[in-house]
Order: structure tokens, then C-alpha cells, then sequence
């Protein structure tokens, strides 16, 4: 009897990069004693206390669920999450009276829809995102997904650990060459840490408006830098008085994940200054319904929290990450120093490079199924092993090209102090004995 049949894209389907070693690990038979999961961005701190307060008391009176009636809300969002997105941008400086909310499902569905609504139509490679790689796998994922196309300008990790951005003339060639709907940008970056300024922002967002591009900025880790004497950057800080031309194209993708560590709460928005956007994007969002209410509901307590109540939770933040990121950063190049490792700048996040360390014809992903699959060593007299993201997935590499992802890695600050100490030792000693059986 014949099987039904898959089609051609979910037969093309493997998992993301940044769940891949996980998914690795709960194939494994016998695991070890310990396992230390820095893979994916799923943040382990406590959420904001006054969304704690909703979250544990969503049967007070004063609750909409109180009745233990779970309803859909508007497919815009209600009106007090809309207002907590609004009011973290106004409590950072920023003018939003001109600004349109819609609540989605996570910043990944926010992602999903402006593709939908930036790109040419589905299948025909016209009006493409444009990305700087290494970029976010998702957006690459995305754009399979609804058969949208992307082009990337490349960034290059130097020994020094920095990221270069490719010239302004290089951008435009390749905004020339292939015509894009719009220009993405994470000032505060994933995967790389690496932080915007803006008059970087400033020269691509005038690229935006010379080609008649909407400037897409993915604002997830807006409060969380660490150079010292930089400022808070954001595509909203950039008006017509410093680029002509640039309010009405302007769209961020926000989340409750990072900053406000809510991952799973999937509570994210899509902002724009385009009221013919917004109404478009809303009309798309019908087909989901809402977003999750109890989501929005808990992420709503922001809408009232003070001025000074989120410049406290953003400075506790980045104190946190600063300490705990320069840690592993150090630990590493002590661990083996000619590993290369990205400047811890900006976000949650680093890129480890093995270029100068490993055998030739070494491939990332195999190192981190190795790890997920069969590896381990001994820290601390415990049986470890360490899941991290292969770096691959985050490059949009056409037939033909190398990909500078084959030796990297990114790992993600999201597990405990104590944990994230071991990671250096645990990284170094894994690297060694997969290299030496290979």
C-alpha cells in the first residue's frame, strides 16, 4: 500500500540550528550526570514583579480571568498590552504618538508577518529581504516557510573578535543587484553581540530611503549593552530631522522573551509608524484569531510601571549579563587562546570561532550533534556535556559559497552563574576529544 506524500518543503525540513542539540539530547540513550544547555536564547532569570503579580493571581477579582473565562481578545491586542509596548518606549525616551501596536504571538509570528508584508509575492524572488549575516535563523526559516526570498550583505569575524560591517557602497551594489522590499537590522545583535550606533543606523536607514525600502529593526535586546560611555539605540530614535524621508517606513519587532524574561509567555508586537501597515498586517492577523490573552493580559502590568521602575529592571539586567558574559568571554581565551570569540558588546549572546584550533574538513553541526549525542567530560568531578548552536543556519549561503558558520558557534547566557562558569573548560575539553577521535 502507498504511502501518503509529504510535501516537497516539509521533506526539505531539518530542525533550527537553535534547537537542534537539544532535540540531539532527548534522542540520547544513556545520558550523563549533567548537561548544560546554551543552544537556545530561553531565558531562566525571574519575569518583571509586576507581571509576577498577574501571573499569580489571575483569579483576583480584579482579573479578566477571575470567572475562569478564557476569551479571544481583538486581533490587534488589547489596548493595555498595546499601551505596556508603547510605554516601554516612551519611558526610554522615545516619541510614540505617531506609532501603531499589533500584539502577536511571539516576535517569531511578528517576523512571519511582515516577510508576508514587506516581500514580492510568494515564489517569485521579488522585493526580498535584505539581511546583514551572520543574521537571526528564523528570518531565514521564515522566508522559506511563505517562499520569500532573502539576500544578505556579509559580516566578517576578525581575530580580534569583532564583527566588520561591509561598506556603505557595498550595501548599496547589493541593494542595486537585487531590489529589496526591505533592509533588516539588529542593533543589539543575534547571534553575533554585536551593538549599532547610530550613525550606523543613520547611513543604512538613508539607503532605506533612497531605494524605497522599509527599514525593519528587531529591537528584542533594545536594553541590553555593555560598552561603556555607548547610549540606547533604537530604530525609533531616527526621525525625519535626522534622515528625511524615513518616518512612514519604520517597523520593529518587539518580545516579552528577553528583556522582560518571558520567553514562554510568547507575548511580542509588531510597531510602525505606517498606518497603512498596520491596518494590513491586523486584516493578515484575522486568520490567527489573537494572541494569547493570558499573555497579554500579564504583559499588560507594564503599561503602568513608572520611568524610573524600567530604567531599574533594564540597569539590574545589564549588570547581570556584563558580569556574566566578560566571565565566559575570558574563561575562554584562558581555556585556549587561539580560540576567537565575539566582542561582548551588546545582547545575550557570543560567537565562538575554532578556525585556528581545529583539523581541516571540521563541520560545526557535527561537533554539536557529537556533544548532544555521545559526549562528555569530566567538570568537577561530574559527567557534562554542553549543547550550543551551530553557527551555519545563521548564514544565508547560496549554492557554491563557503559558509564561515562551519567552524562557529553561538552559545546564549541564559543558564545559571554557576553553570555558565563551567562553560568555558566544558567547551575547551569537548572541542579536544571530539578532535581527537575525528
Amino acid at each position: 500500500m502507498s504511502k501518503p506524500i509529504l510535501s516537497a518543503h516539509f521533506e526539505s525540513r531539518t530542525p533550527s540550528d537553535v534547537r537542534l542539540a537539544q532535540m540531539k539530547y532527548e534522542e540520547r540513550k544513556v545520558k550523563p550526570q549533567a548537561v548544560i544547555n546554551v543552544g537556545i536564547g530561553n531565558v531562566s532569570l525571574p519575569t518583571n514583579p509586576a507581571m509576577q503579580k498577574r501571573m499569580f493571581a489571575l483569579d483576583a477579582p480584579e482579573s479578566p480571568f477571575a470567572k475562569g473565562v478564557i476569551r479571544y481578545t481583538s486581533t490587534v491586542g488589547l489596548q493595555e498590552t498595546q499601551d505596556a509596548f508603547k510605554n516601554i518606549l516612551s519611558c526610554e525616551g522615545f516619541d510614540t504618538s505617531k506609532l501603531f501596536v499589533q500584539v502577536t504571538d511571539g516576535g517569531s509570528t511578528g517576523m512571519e508577518l511582515l516577510l508576508i508584508g514587506v516581500c514580492g509575492a510568494p515564489g517569485t524572488g521579488e522585493k526580498p529581504l535584505m539581511m546583514i549575516d551572520p543574521a537571526y535563523t528564523n528570518y531565514i526559516s521564515f522566508a522559506e516557510r511563505i517562499g520569500r526570498k532573502t539576500v544578505t550583505v556579509k559580516r566578517h569575524l576578525n581575530e580580534d573578535g569583532k564583527f566588520s560591517l561591509p561598506e556603505l557602497d557595498k550595501i548599496e551594489e547589493t541593494i542595486k543587484e537585487n531590489n529589496p522590499g526591505a533592509l533588516l537590522v539588529i542593533p543589539y545583535d543575534n547571534p553575533t553581540g554585536q551593538l549599532y550606533d547610530y550613525e550606523t543606523l543613520k547611513g543604512l536607514a538613508r539607503l532605506c530611503v533612497k531605494y524605497n525600502m522599509w527599514m525593519i529593526s528587531d529591537e528584542a535586546y533594545r536594553e541590553l549593552y555593555y560598552v561603556e560611555g555607548s547610549e540606547l539605540v533604537s530604530i525609533w530614535g531616527i526621525t525625519d530631522a535626522d534622515v528625511p524621508g524615513i518616518e512612514g517606513r519604520r517597523i520593529s519587532v518587539e518580545t516579552a522573551s528577553k528583556v522582560w524574561n518571558a520567553c514562554g509567555l510568547r507575548i511580542g508586537a509588531l510597531i510602525t509608524d505606517n498606518a497603512d501597515f498596520n491596518n494590513r498586517s491586523v486584516a493578515e492577523y484575522t486568520a490567527n484569531l489573537c494572541a494569547n490573552a493570558i499573555g497579554q493580559y500579564i504583559f499588560g502590568a507594564l503599561a503602568h510601571e513608572s520611568k524610573e521602575q524600567i530604567a531599574d529592571w533594564c540597569k539590574g539586567l545589564r549588570e547581570y549579563y556584563k558580569e556574566l558574559i566578560f566571565n565566559v568571554y575570558n574563561g575562554l581565551k584562558e581555556q585556549e587562546p587561539g580560540l576567537i570569540v565575539s566582542s561582548p558588546d551588546a545582547s545575550i549572546y557570543s560567537v565562538i570561532d575554532v578556525r585556528n584550533v581545529v583539523k581541516p574538513g571540521f563541520d560545526a553541526i557535527d561537533f554539536v550533534l557529537y556533544c548532544a549525542g555521545e559526549g562528555s567530560v569530566s567538570i568537577d568531578g561530574v559527567e557534562t556535556t554542553l549543547l550550543v548552536a551551530p553557527l551555519k543556519g545563521f548564514y544565508d549561503i547560496k549554492d557554491g559559497e563557503f559558509n564561515p558558520g562551519s567552524t562557529q558557534f553561538r552559545i546564549s547566557f541564559v543558564e545559571s552563574p554557576e553553570n555558565m562558569a563551567k562553560v568555558p573548560e566544558l567547551f575547551v575539553k569537548l572541542l579536544r576529544q571530539f578532535e581527537a577521535q575525528r
